[in-house]
């Protein structure tokens, strides 16, 4: 007999899962969430303020990555900063992809209270989609995606003749009613913990999948709008796209065993959840950069520096891929390779930066920490 798909079960969405199964985790994660709350509220204005760009940036960045999409860091970074009125050194301008990325993601943890509409998931969609293209290919944008070009949406992997069927969402005809249940539970008050609706509504979004393309980027969205909820803070501290990057495989193999016969969805619950406290311990990491950043800049604060010299040291802080040399220095900063070697001898003398102990052919340089 054919597996069937759950949106075609008769009790959909009538999720069902087992509350004596989750409730330790869902527990553990609230607690681990209040503590680090806890952690920052005794941190000042600045440093939550660069926790909160870093966890963002790294969210849109990860987000993306999961669907195999590359960003330019330093767009994410200066798109985030300039819409939330950091004074941050170094921004650059961000290309029209990045900059409806960041939209999007910015609307849904910067206004978490906000109801959840259809004209709202249009605006993320029409956002992350900007010149109406996914690819080469032209999709339908700002709208549920139409049976004439879209169905059967299928999420299929395989070389052609061999092929193979991982999903295949509801068509196109029925998104309208979909939809609508879906935002009415959405947007009902009080019916569920966040933590919990997050973990439920990522799921209930990506079965419907009722765009074209994107339904993985704006599911995480919506997942981080709930987490927000959750948190009570349009701060964010810890990245759960971050985290499901790490676990792509697992992340696709569980939504994939979750979308077949059964509405008890226990099992995707469980993996969320537990997911989600990796994601909250990995802020250690982001705390310990933030830490370090801050404390380097205490002592830099003391010194004469240029716009160029700030927006280098920034990088290397903020984690400079490869050694940093005065040809690659005159190349970010889009100056002359003796304006750059006098830069990196005033930051050397300054006891800011030192030449690298490994030798080689060109000379490197490292933060003086």
């Amino acid at each position: 007999m054919r597996r069937m798909y759950i949106h075609q079960l008769k009790q959909w969405p009538d999720f069902q899962w087992d509350n004596a199964k989750i409730a330790s985790l869902l527990s553990n994660v609230r607690h681990r969430q209040g503590r680090l709350l806890g952690r920052m509220e005794g941190l000042g204005f600045d440093l939550k303020e660069e926790a909160t760009l870093r966890t963002l940036t790294m969210d849109v960045l990860k987000s993306s990555e999961i669907e195999g999409e590359m960003l330019n860091p330093d767009q994410v970074r200066s798109s985030i900063a300039r819409r939330l009125g950091m004074d941050v050194a170094g921004l650059i301008p961000a290309d029209r992809n990045v900059e409806g990325v960041v939209e999007m993601m910015l609307d849904a943890t910067q206004r978490y209270t906000a109801p959840l509409t259809d004209d709202r998931l249009f605006g993320w969609h029409a956002s992350l989609f900007p010149a109406g293209r996914s690819g080469m290919y032209k999709i339908v944008t700002g709208a549920w995606r139409n049976n004439k070009r879209d169905d059967p949406m299928q999420i299929i992997s395989g070389a052609m003749g061999r092929e193979k069927v991982h999903f295949q969402a509801p068509d196109s005809d029925k998104l309208g009613s979909e939809m609508k249940k879906f935002l009415r539970w959405f947007n009902a008050a009080g019916n569920i913990d966040p933590v919990l609706k997050a973990a439920v509504a990522h799921l209930w979004f990506v079965t419907i999948h009722p765009f074209g393309d994107g339904n993985g980027r704006i599911a995480r969205a919506i997942t981080d709008m709930l987490l927000a909820r959750a948190d009570g803070s349009v701060q964010r501290f810890y990245s759960m796209s971050a985290q499901i990057r790490i676990e792509r495989n697992g992340y696709y193999d569980i939504l994939e065993r979750t979308q077949k016969d059964t509405l008890d969805i226990t099992a995707w619950i469980v993996w969320f959840l537990e997911c989600l406290e990796r994601a909250i311990g990995a802020t250690d990491v982001t705390l310990a950069a933030v830490m370090r950043k801050a404390k380097f800049w205490e002592i830099a604060a003391t010194q004469t520096l240029n716009e160029r010299q700030k927006l280098m040291l920034n990088k290397l802080l903020d984690g400079f891929i490869g050694k940093l040399t005065s040809s690659k220095w005159a190349t970010i900063t889009k100056t002359s390779q003796d304006t750059a070697i006098r830069d990196i001898q005033d930051l050397v003398g300054k006891g800011l930066l030192r030449k690298e102990d490994a030798g080689g052919r060109s000379t490197s340089y490292i933060l003086n920490e």
